[in-house]
């Protein structure tokens, strides 16, 4: 059963009361790495906990921009922007953004991750429900109730339904691998013509042979081996089991975001190579769009997800001039 809608006034007292703090250096070799520092934190939605973690460097300066990533369909939050792979530096979003002088947050979805893992399909409407959630402990520690939001696929769902429910909660919004119509986009053709064996089971089973599939599907060679090992060696030490609610919205449900309803500026990223939308359905996304800050980036040299691929730092260039766009 899907837990009863929360308000923002219950959802801050609740994460009040769940709220752990654990602050470590987090230590690496490397310029500047060493003063990123690491916090977990815990919210409340109904019967679940939900896991928020946070980087930053304390350096004394109080306003720093308050970055929100939001994961896919696959993997966990921390897993995804936090990777640590050894031998192949710099692949933690978290610390590169930390470095560039953001407040960096991010959540494991319900059935993510250190998250409860209720066996509910956590689809996008429940995701979005995690965000106000999550969003409260932010505004709690830092005082901003309106971050910026970088989300990736099933995660710019999740991202772009929270900011059609509470516009006033999200500054700016980054939409990467996002999906409007799935029309003519191989990947959601291939949901579709198994959307009975989603609709099946609330889960899929996750292990190896799923996370070289995530990579191997649109263009591997933009993505180095180690890389896929190492996220499903963090991601299968949590769980082997992923929710089907985000692959079953996508298959079945959509449009799901409604682009005259996003009044905040909002950047479209789309990578070179990406089975989830064609660049038509995502041009037709952008021209309804009403707030004239509004961007599109077609990005060469990567694919789905481009944040773990070897020319990653293309995709963080235009992040960056998005984010610090003059008022």
């Amino acid at each position: 059963m899907k837990p009863m809608p929360l308000s923002r006034r219950t959802l801050m007292a609740g994460a009040g009361l769940a709220t752990v703090t654990a602050s470590a250096a987090v230590s690496a070799a490397g310029q500047r790495r060493s003063s990123v520092q690491a916090e977990e934190h815990w919210a409340l939605k109904g019967d679940v906990r939900l896991y928020v973690y946070r980087k930053h460097i304390n350096d004394g300066v109080r306003s720093k921009p308050v970055l929100f990533l939001v994961h896919g369909s696959s993997f966990s939050g921390r897993g995804g922007y936090d990777l640590q792979v050894l031998g192949h530096p710099n692949y933690s979003m978290m610390d590169e953004f930390a470095r560039r002088g953001f407040d960096v947050w991010t959540v494991d979805h319900e059935g993510y991750g250190r998250s409860t893992r209720t066996g509910r399909y956590s689809d996008v409407a429940s995701g979005a429900d995690d965000l106000a959630a999550a969003f409260a402990v932010v505004e709690r520690v830092t005082g901003v109730g309106a971050p910026m939001v970088y989300s990736q696929s099933a995660g710019a769902l999740r991202a772009g339904l929270f900011a059609m429910r509470e516009p006033s909660r999200i500054n700016r919004v980054i939409l990467d691998g996002f999906t409007y119509t799935g029309e003519n986009a191989p990947e959601i053709m291939r949901r579709r013509a198994r959307v009975e064996s989603l609709r099946a089971s609330p889960f899929r089973v996750a292990d190896q042979a799923m996370f070289t599939g995530i990579f191997s599907r649109d263009d591997p060679s933009t993505v180095e081996p180690a890389v896929v090992t190492a996220l499903a060696k963090y991601e299968l030490a949590l769980g082997n089991k992923v929710p089907n609610g985000t692959y079953l919205d996508m298959a079945s449900k959509l449009p799901l975001v409604d682009p005259e309803k996003l009044p905040m500026p909002v950047q479209l990223i789309r990578a070179a190579a990406d089975g989830n939308a064609t660049e038509t359905e995502l041009l037709d996304f952008f021209g309804k769009l009403p707030h004239p800050d509004k961007q599109f980036a077609c990005v060469g040299g990567v694919a789905h997800v481009a944040v773990l691929g070897i020319n990653r730092s293309r995709v963080f260039h235009v992040m960056q001039e998005f984010l610090t766009y003059p008022g």
